[in-house]
C-alpha cells in the first residue's frame, strides 16, 4: 500500500504522457485515477496510524553506498509524513479532476496532467524520505515541476519570465539547503534523519570557523536549513517568485499553494525540529522572518487587483503564520495550520478559477461584480473559503490560526508577544482583503464592459465536485482534528516525529485574548462591505490623499525594484560586457568567426587562379612539371 501511494502518481505521469495519443481523455482519466487511488490509500495509512499506531520505514533499495556514506530510497511512514501524505494526495487528486474541466480546451492537456502527477510524485518522495539526499531529490523535483507548470503556456512571455524567476529564486534557497546537508554529513558522518537527530545534542557546544568567523555548528546548520525553507515557502526577501507564479494555469496555483512546493519549507523545519530546538538563535530568526512575511503579504494583498495574486499573497501571509509558530516551538500547531490551510486555500484558488472561467479569463476584480446569482455554487464555495481563511468562528481556520496566536502568547517572551500582536493585526488585515475580494467579485454592480452579465455562467460539475469536497474540509477539518493535532494528548499522536525540548502548555489564557481575534475578524466584514460596496468613493479619496502609501503597497514594498537595481540590472550589464567584449570580441573573432574568415580569404585568393583559359592552365602545368623535374635532378 505504501509503495502504491508513492509510485502510482509517477506511473500515471509516465503513461499519461506517453499514451496521450491513444484517446481523447486517456491522460486525464489515467492520471486522475492513479492519484485518487493514492489519496484513498493515504487516508487509510493516516487512519491506521491514529487508530492502530501502525508506522514503519519501508526500504525500497540501497541508493548510494560509498565508504561510510550510505543513502537508501525508502518510504518512511510516521505521524508527520502520514499527515503530509493526506494533504498532498487529497488536494492533488481534486486538482487533477478539476483540471479535466478547466483545461478542456487546451490542446496540450495530456502534458499538463502528466506534469501535475510528476509534481505530486516529487512532493511525496520528499515527505516520505528518511534521509537528506532523498529529501533533496524531491526538493529539486518539485522545483523542476513548478518551472514546467508555471511556464506551461510557454508561448506567453510573462509565463516564461515567471517560470525562470521561480527557478532562479529557488536556487538561492536550494544552495542554502545544500550547504546545510554538506555540513551535516561532514560533522555527523551521516545524512539519515534518525542517526542525526539522536546525536544532535552532542554537538550543541561545537564551534566552527566559517568564512573567518566562529559560529555554533547547530545554529549555522539551522540557518542554512531555514534559507532553503525560505526559498521554497516564499518567505520575505525570497518571496518574489510566488505572485508571478500566477501566470501558470489556475490548477497549478492551487497545487503549489495548498499541497506542494510552498509547504515543503514548513515541513523541512518541522522535520528538523530535533536540530532547531537546540538553537534559540535560529528559532528567533524563523519567528522574525515569519512575522515580517505575515504582515508584509497581508498589507500588499489589501491593494492588489488580480484575483489570483490576492490569494497568492494570502498564502504567503499564512506561511508566515506557520513559520513563526515553528519559531516559538509550536511545531505541531504549524502542521495543524498547514493541514487546515490546504483545504481552504485549494478551495479559494479553484473557486477563483471558476470565477475566471465564468469571465472568460478575466482576472481583474475591478472588472467583475454582481454575479452571485449567475454563479450560485461558486458563490457558496468562495464564501466558505473566505470564512475559513479569515478565521471565522468554528471553521477550520479559526482553530488553527487562533492556536498559533495563542501559542505565541503562551511562549511568554518578548518575541512571542510581538509575534502574537503581529498575528492579531495580520488576522484583521486578512479579513479585510479577503472580504474585499469576495464583495467586489460577487456583490455590487457588474463592471465588465467586454462580456455581458448574461454570458457569465456556472462551471461544469467536473469543476464543482472538487470544490464541494474541499468545502467540507474547510468547514470540519479544524474541529475534527484539533484534539489530535494540538490537544492535550497530541504529543502521543506525534510521537517522535516532532521534537519538543521546551513544550508550551496550552493553558491560562485570558478570556480577552481569546476573544480579540474573532471580534476583529467579525468587525472586518461590515467595514469591508461599507468601504468596498456602499461607499467606495471614500477609499478612492483616501488613496488620492495618501498616494505614497498606496504606491508603496501596490508596488509590494518595492522589493522587486530594489532587486532589479541591485542584482538584475548590474548582472545584465556585466553579462552584456562579457558577451560583447569576451564572447564576440575575442572568442568569436579569433575562434570560429576568425577561422571562417581566414578560410574565406584563402578561398577567394585560390579562386582567382581558376580563370577558365587553357593557356593559364597549360602555364601552371608547365610550371609544375619544371618544379618536379628540378626536384628530381637535385635529389
Amino acid at each position: 500500500m505504501e509503495y502504491a501511494i508513492l509510485f502510482l502518481p509517477l506511473i500515471g505521469s509516465l503513461f499519461g504522457y506517453l499514451g496521450r495519443s491513444l484517446s481523447k481523455y486517456f491522460a486525464e482519466i489515467l492520471t486522475s485515477l492513479f492519484v485518487s487511488v493514492s489519496a484513498i490509500l493515504s487516508i487509510f495509512v493516516f487512519w491506521n496510524g491514529i487508530q492502530n499506531d501502525i508506522y514503519g520505514n519501508y526500504i525500497i533499495f540501497e541508493w548510494i553506498s560509498s565508504g561510510s556514506f550510505k543513502a537508501n530510497w525508502s518510504i518512511n511512514i510516521d505521524p508527520l509524513s502520514s499527515v503530509m501524505l493526506v494533504v498532498v494526495t487529497f488536494v492533488s487528486a481534486l486538482v487533477h479532476i478539476y483540471s479535466i474541466g478547466y483545461m478542456s480546451h487546451d490542446p496540450h492537456k495530456p502534458r499538463f496532467m502528466s506534469y501535475l502527477s510528476l509534481f505530486t510524485f516529487s512532493m511525496l518522495a520528499l515527505v516520505v524520505s528518511d534521509n537528506f539526499l532523498q529529501l533533496f531529490f524531491g526538493w529539486e523535483g518539485v522545483g523542476l515541476c513548478s518551472y514546467l507548470l508555471i511556464g506551461f503556456w510557454y508561448k506567453k512571455e510573462t509565463a516564461n519570465n515567471a517560470a525562470i524567476k521561480a527557478f532562479i529564486v529557488n536556487r538561492i534557497g536550494d544552495f542554502g539547503l545544500a550547504i546545510a546537508i554538506f555540513l551535516i554529513f561532514f560533522f555527523f558522518g551521516t545524512i539519515n534523519f534518525e542517526d542525526i537527530f539522536q546525536t544532535t545534542s552532542q554537538f550543541v557546544e561545537k564551534k566552527i570557523v566559517f568564512f573567518g568567523f566562529e559560529f555554533n555548528l547547530i545554529t549555522l546548520i539551522c540557518i542554512f536549513l531555514f534559507i532553503g525553507a525560505m526559498g521554497k515557502s516564499a518567505q520575505f526577501l525570497l518571496h518574489t517568485w510566488l505572485p508571478d507564479a500566477m501566470e501558470g494555469p489556475t490548477p497549478v496555483s492551487a497545487l503549489i499553494h495548498a499541497a506542494t512546493m510552498v509547504t515543503a519549507g514548513v515541513f523541512l523545519v518541522v522535520r528538523c525540529s530535533p536540530i532547531f530546538e537546540y538553537s534559540p538563535i535560529a528559532l528567533n530568526l524563523v519567528t522574525i522572518v515569519g512575522m515580517i512575511t505575515a504582515i508584509f503579504a497581508a498589507s500588499v494583498a489589501l491593494v492588489q487587483n488580480d484575483i489570483k495574486k490576492i490569494v497568492a499573497y494570502s498564502t504567503c501571509s499564512q506561511l508566515g503564520y506557520m513559520f513563526f509558530a515553528a519559531g516559538v516551538g509550536a511545531y505541531h500547531v504549524a502542521m495543524f495550520h498547514l493541514f487546515t490551510h490546504a483545504f481552504f486555500k485549494a478551495l479559494l484558488f479553484l473557486g477563483a478559477g471558476s470565477v475566471i472561467h465564468a469571465f472568460k479569463d478575466e482576472q481583474d476584480i475591478r472588472n467583475m461584480g454582481g454575479v452571485r446569482k449567475n454563479l450560485p455554487y461558486t458563490y457558496v464555495f468562495m464564501l466558505l473559503g473566505t470564512l475559513a481563511l479569515t478565521g471565522f468562528p468554528f471553521l477550520s481556520g479559526f482553530y488553527s490560526k487562533d492556536a498559533i496566536i495563542e501559542f505565541a502568547y503562551l511562549k511568554n517572551s518578548n518575541l512571542g508577544n510581538y509575534a502574537a500582536t503581529i498575528g492579531i493585526l495580520t488576522a484583521f488585515l486578512t479579513s479585510i482583503y479577503s472580504w474585499r475580494l469576495f464583495f467586489k467579485v460577487f456583490h455590487g454592480s457588474y463592471n465588465n464592459k467586454i462580456i455581458s452579465i448574461k454570458q457569465t455562467h456556472e462551471s461544469p460539475m467536473v469543476m464543482l465536485a472538487p470544490l464541494m469536497f474541499l468545502g467540507i474540509g474547510a468547514i470540519f477539518s479544524g474541529y475534527i482534528f484539533k484534539e489530535t493535532f494540538i490537544g492535550h494528548h497530541s504529543k502521543e499522536f506525534w510521537q517522535g516525529s516532532i521534537f519538543f525540548l521546551n513544550e508550551i502548555k496550552h493553558d491560562a489564557i485570558p478570556i480577552w485574548f481569546l476573544l480579540i481575534t474573532p471580534i476583529l475578524v467579525l468587525i472586518a466584514i461590515p467595514i469591508s462591505f461599507y468601504f468596498y460596496i456602499l461607499k467606495p468613493d471614500v477609499l478612492e479619496e483616501f488613496k488620492n490623499t495618501n498616494k505614497p502609501l498606496y504606491s508603496f503597497l501596490l508596488n509590494k514594498w518595492y522589493i522587486d525594484e530594489i532587486y532589479d537595481k541591485v542584482f538584475v540590472i548590474p548582472a545584465k550589464k556585466i553579462g552584456s560586457f562579457f558577451w560583447k567584449k569576451g564572447d564576440i570580441g575575442i572568442i568569436d573573432k579569433f575562434g570560429p568567426d576568425g577561422i571562417s574568415k581566414l578560410v574565406k580569404i584563402i578561398s577567394n585568393k585560390t579562386g582567382r587562379l581558376q580563370t577558365g583559359f587553357i593557356y593559364d592552365y597549360a602555364f601552371v602545368m608547365l610550371l609544375g612539371l619544371s618544379i618536379l623535374l628540378t626536384y628530381l635532378i637535385l635529389k
